[in-house]
C-alpha cells in the first residue's frame, strides 16, 4: 500500500499560515512526523491563495525535501505550478497530483508528467463534473489511461482516484466507489488506484473511524494507494491489518515488521 501523506495542505489553517509566514519549523515538523508514521510520499499543497500558490509551492518543496528522504507528491491545480516546483525538486522520483478527464487538463498536464517521468494522480471527473455512477468513473478512467499512453506515460505511473464524495450527502456513492476500484484494477492492468480518504467522513462526527473502516473496504476491493493522515490514531495499523486480511501480505511479514517499528500502536 502506497501511503501519500496529506497533512501539508493549505486547506489546513496552520499550514496556510505557515506558508504565508514562511514558517520552516512547522513544515519540517509536519514532514518528519508523517515520515516517521510510515508515509511513502509527502504531499505538498500550497493552494490557499491562487495569487501566491506557485511561489509558495516551490518554497514548500524546498523545505520539505530538505527534511526527508521520501519522494514528494506535488499537489497543484496549475500546470505552471507543476513546472516551477519541478525545477526545485531534487529527487528523480516524484508524483503530480493531479490531472482529470477535462480536455484542457489532459493537454496541459500530461506532457509535464511525461517529460518529468513523474507518477500522476488522475481524478475520475471531467467537464460533466463529479462522477455519479461506476460507469461514469470507468469512462473517464479509460480516457485518462488512453491519453496517458499516447503521451508516453506507462500504466504503472498512473494513480486513478474515483473521487470519493461525503457519506453525509451522497451515501449511495459508497458502493459505486468500492465497485469502481475493483473494476478499474481488473480492467487496466498495471494502473494503481488511490483516493483522498478523509472526504468520506466530511461533516460527520468521529471522522477517523469512518476513514479507517472505509479504507478496509477499499483495500479489499483492490486499492493499492491512499491519500491520508498517517499520524492519525490507528490509521497505519488499519492499513497493515487490512492488507494482511486481504491476502496482500505474505505470512503477515509487513504487519509484523510494522509492529516492530512501533507503527501499530501508540
Amino acid at each position: 500500500m502506497i501511503i501519500i501523506a496529506e497533512r501539508i495542505n493549505a486547506t489546513r489553517k496552520s499550514i496556510a499560515k505557515a506558508l504565508k509566514e514562511k514558517d520552516e519549523q512547522l513544515i519540517v515538523s509536519e514532514t518528519e512526523k508523517q515520515a516517521e508514521a510510515g508515509a511513502d510520499f509527502i504531499d505538498v499543497n500550497a493552494g490557499s491563495d491562487p495569487e501566491t500558490e506557485v511561489e509558495s509551492l516551490s518554497w514548500a518543496v524546498g523545505v520539505v525535501q530538505g527534511s526527508t528522504e521520501l519522494p514528494l507528491c506535488l499537489d497543484c491545480a496549475s500546470p505552471r505550478g507543476f513546472e516551477k516546483a519541478l525545477e526545485v525538486v531534487e529527487k528523480k522520483e516524484v508524483m503530480l497530483n493531479s490531472v482529470n478527464g477535462e480536455k484542457d487538463k489532459l493537454e496541459s498536464i500530461l506532457p509535464i508528467a511525461a517529460d518529468s517521468e513523474a507518477r500522476l494522480v488522475g481524478l475520475l471527473m471531467d467537464e460533466r463534473g463529479l462522477p455519479q455512477t461506476m460507469e461514469d468513473r470507468l469512462e473517464v478512467a479509460e480516457k485518462i489511461v488512453n491519453k496517458a499512453d499516447e503521451a508516453g506515460i506507462p500504466a504503472d505511473r498512473l494513480y486513478l482516484d474515483p473521487c470519493i464524495q461525503p457519506l453525509s450527502t451522497t451515501p449511495q456513492d459508497v458502493k459505486n466507489v468500492i465497485e469502481s476500484v475493483g473494476k478499474i484494477m481488473s480492467s487496466f492492468p498495471g494502473v494503481h488506484t488511490t483516493a483522498g480518504l478523509s472526504n468520506i467522513g466530511f461533516g460527520l462526527p468521529y471522522r477517523s473511524i469512518l476513514n479507517r473502516v472505509f479504507l478496509t473496504y477499499l483495500i479489499h476491493a483492490g486499492m493499492d494507494s491512499a491519500i491520508l493522515d498517517p499520524t492519525e490514531y490507528d490509521m497505519m495499523a488499519t492499513v497493515y491489518a487490512a492488507e494482511a486480511l486481504a491476502g496482500r501480505d505474505d505470512f503477515c511479514m509487513n504487519y509484523i515488521q510494522a509492529d516492530r517499528k512501533g507503527l501499530l500502536r501508540p
